[in-house]
C-alpha cells in the first residue's frame, strides 16, 4: 500500500467528542469516523486491524475444533419467547416489525438461534461435541454509548456455542475455549487477566471473563498477587468480618441526628466508626422491594443483590417507594421495623455487629445499641457487598490488590439453560432422551481493538503490537522528489513485501516531519527512513515505535533486522 492512495484523514487537534484515549487516537488517526451515537464507520486502518484480529481468533477457534458458520442477525421473536427472553431482556434489545407486523429483534446475541438450529439437526450421542461459532455484528441498544468502540450500538462480535453429552464433556470444551483464548490475547500482544465474573443476561454459572488491564477500564478487578485468584468486583468473594465491639444490652435507642443521611454525616455526628453502623439500600425489582444491608464502610453489591433474590431487574428505590411502601425516609431506612414490608436480605458481615447504628426509619433520627437477630431478622443472609483492595484473598489469604480492566471475552456454562427451554435433546448410547450441555463463548473484536489501543499508547499516538498493526513497517523516503531516494525506497518496499512483512511507502510530497508525525500517530511498529545518508553511506535509519530505539543498519543487513525487531513486538 502507498501512502499517496491511503484513505486515512488525519487529525492534528483532539476531538471534543472523544473521551479515552482509544476514541481519541481512532479518529485522530483517520481510523474511525462517527455515524450516529455507538455507531461507527471503520475506514481501511480498522478494518485491517479488525480483520488480523480476526484470523488469529478463527485459527485458534479451528484449532480447538469449532467449525465457522453464519446465523441472520435479524431473529424472530418466536424463538426469544421460547426461553422467556423477549420479554425480559429489556429496552437494550433493538426491535422491529415486518410489513405483515411479525415481531423481529436485530442479534444482541445469538443462543436461541443457535439452539433452535441444533436440535433440528443433531439427533445422536454419536454427533456430539459440537462446536460452532461465528464472527458479525451485533446490536445492543445501550442507554448511553460512550468511549468510542468501548460501548457502541453495533461491534463486531466472535461466539461459539458448544453442545455436549454431559457435564464432563462441557468441561473438555470450556477449558478448550479458556485455553484458545489465552492464546488469542497473547498473539495480540495485550497484557490481561482471566476473572471470576457473573453470567449476566446470558445466564449460567462457572463464567471467567478475560479483561485487559488498563485505567481507563470499566470495569474493576480484585486480584491476589500471590495465588491466580482473580475475580470482577460483580463476582469477588467477600469474607465474613468479626465485629469490633462487644454484645450490648442495652434496649434500642433512638438519638435524634438532624439532617445526617449519609454515613459519613452519621458517623462524624455520633462519634462512631463506619464499621459499627448498618448501611440500609432499597431496591426496587419485579418481585418487590428489597432492602440490602452491609457494614457503614463497605459498598453493597447489587448484582450478588440481584442473583440472590433472583431478580431480572434491578434499580435503586426512590424516596417515594420508600415512603409509600415502607412509610420510611430515604436517608434514614433501617432493618428495625421493616419485616413484612420488603424482602431484607443482608451481608454476612452484618450478622456479626454488636451495639450497632441504623436508621429509625423517621426523619432525622437513628437508632442506637442494635442488635442482628436481637431486633431485626433478615430474610436471607450472603455475601453482597463489593470486594476491597487489602482484603484477605479467599484461596490463599494473602492481601488482594485491584486494577481497572477492558472485558473483551467471556465464556460461559449454560449447562441446560437454553437446550431444556427449546428442547434441544439427544438419544444417548441407551436409546434415552436427554438435553444438550451447553456452553457459550464471546469475544468482542472490534472491543479488543480498541482495548489494545487503550494499553499500548503514549504521547505521540498508537503502538501497535505487530501481529495487529494495519501494517508492521512503513518505509519513508525523506525527499519523494529525490529520484534516487525514491528508487531505494521501492527497492526496499518491494523487498519487504517479498519477503511477507506488511509493509506501507509513504510515498506523499509531504514534509518529513508531517510524515513521521502521522507514522507514530497511526502507530507502525517499525519505521523505515530513508534520506542522504541511506545513499552515501549505504546505511538504513530504523527506529522501533515501541521503545523509540534508533539503529543506523547496513542496507544489506536492514531486512534481517526489521523480522527481528517484528518478532519481538
Amino acid at each position: 500500500m502507498r501512502a499517496s492512495k491511503l484513505f486515512a484523514p488525519t487529525l492534528r487537534e483532539v476531538p471534543a467528542e472523544a473521551e479515552v484515549v482509544s476514541h481519541q487516537l481512532m479518529l485522530r488517526a483517520g481510523m474511525l469516523r462517527k455515524a450516529a451515537g455507538g455507531i461507527y464507520n471503520y475506514l481501511p486502518l480498522t478494518w485491517r486491524v479488525l480483520k488480523k484480529i480476526e484470523a488469529i481468533v478463527r485459527e485458534e477457534m479451528d484449532e480447538a475444533g469449532g467449525q465457522e458458520l453464519l446465523m441472520p442477525i435479524i431473529q424472530p421473536a418466536e424463538l426469544w419467547q421460547e426461553t422467556g427472553r423477549w420479554d425480559v431482556y429489556g429496552d437494550e434489545m433493538f426491535r422491529l416489525q415486518d410489513r405483515h407486523g411479525r415481531n423481529f429483534c436485530l442479534g444482541p446475541t445469538h443462543e436461541e438461534m443457535i439452539t433452535t438450529l441444533v436440535r433440528s439437526e443433531v439427533r445422536s450421542y454419536r454427533q456430539l461435541p459440537l462446536m460452532l461459532y461465528q464472527i458479525q455484528n451485533k446490536y445492543r441498544d445501550e442507554i448511553r454509548p460512550r468511549f468510542g468502540l468501548m460501548r457502541g450500538r453495533e461491534f463486531i462480535m466472535k461466539d461459539l456455542y458448544s453442545f455436549d453429552r454431559d457435564e464432563a464433556g462441557l468441561e473438555v470444551s470450556y477449558r478448550k475455549m479458556y485455553d484458545a483464548y489465552t492464546r488469542i490475547f497473547n498473539r495480540c500482544g495485550l497484557k490481561f487477566r482471566a476473572v471470576e465474573a457473573d453470567g449476566g443476561a446470558i445466564g449460567g454459572t462457572g463464567t471467567h471473563e478475560f479483561m485487559v488491564i488498563a485505567e481507563s477500564g470499566e470495569a474493576a478487578i480484585v486480584f491476589c498477587p500471590d495465588c491466580e485468584y482473580a475475580a470482577n468486583v460483580e463476582k469477588a468473594e467477600g469474607q465474613v468480618l468479626p465485629s469490633n465491639t462487644e454484645p450490648s444490652s442495652q434496649d434500642l435507642t433512638p438519638v435524634a441526628t438532624p439532617g445526617k443521611r449519609s454515613i459519613e454525616e452519621v458517623t462524624a455526628f455520633l462519634k462512631v466508626p463506619a464499621e459499627q453502623t448498618i448501611k440500609s439500600i432499597a431496591f426496587r425489582t419485579e418481585h418487590g422491594l428489597v432492602v440490602a444491608l452491609a457494614r457503614g464502610d463497605h459498598e453493597i453489591n447489587d448484582v450478588k443483590v440481584q442473583n440472590l433474590v433472583g431478580a431480572i431487574q434491578i434499580e435503586l428505590a426512590d424516596e417515594a417507594d420508600i415512603q409509600r411502601e415502607l412509610g420510611s425516609v430515604a436517608g434514614f431506612l433501617g432493618p428495625v421495623g421493616l419485616a413484612g414490608k420488603c424482602t431484607i436480605v443482608a451481608d454476612s458481615s452484618v450478622m456479626n455487629l454488636h451495639d450497632a447504628v441504623c436508621g429509625a426509619n423517621k426523619p432525622d433520627e437513628h437508632l442506637l445499641h442494635v442488635e442482628p437477630l436481637r431486633d431485626f431478622k433478615p430474610d436471607q443472609i450472603a455475601d453482597l457487598r463489593m470486594v476491597k483492595a487489602g482484603e484477605p484473598c479467599p484461596r490463599c489469604g494473602s492481601a488482594l490488590a485491584t486494577a481497572r480492566g477492558i472485558e473483551v471475552g467471556q465464556v460461559f456454562k449454560l449447562f441446560t439453560k437454553y437446550s431444556e427451554a427449546l428442547k434441544a435433546t439427544f438419544l444417548d448410547e441407551n436409546g434415552k432422551e436427554k438435553p444438550m450441555v451447553m456452553g457459550c463463548y464471546g469475544i468482542g473484536v472490534s472491543r479488543t481493538m480498541a482495548a489494545a489501543i487503550e494499553q499500548h499508547n503514549d504521547a505521540d499516538g498508537i503502538i501497535w503490537p505487530a501481529a495487529i498493526a494495519p501494517f508492521q513497517v512503513a518505509v519513508v523516503p525523506i525527499n519523494t522528489k529525490d529520484e534516487a531516494q525514491l528508487q531505494l525506497a521501492e527497492r526496499i518496499y518491494g523487498e519487504l513485501k517479498a519477503a511477507g512483512v506488511d509493509v506501507l511507502l509513504d510515498d506523499r510530497n509531504e514534509r518529513p516531519g508531517v510524515k513521521f508525525k502521522d507514522a507514530d500517530l497511526i502507530g507502525y511498529p517499525v519505521r523505515i527512513a530513508l534520506g542522504p545518508k541511506a545513499l552515501a553511506e549505504g546505511m538504513v535509519e530504523i527506529k522501533c515505535r515501541r521503545d523509540g530505539q534508533v539503529l543506523l543498519v547496513p542496507q544489506t543487513e536492514y531486512l534481517q533486522k526489521v523480522q527481528e525487531l517484528l518478532a519481538g513486538l
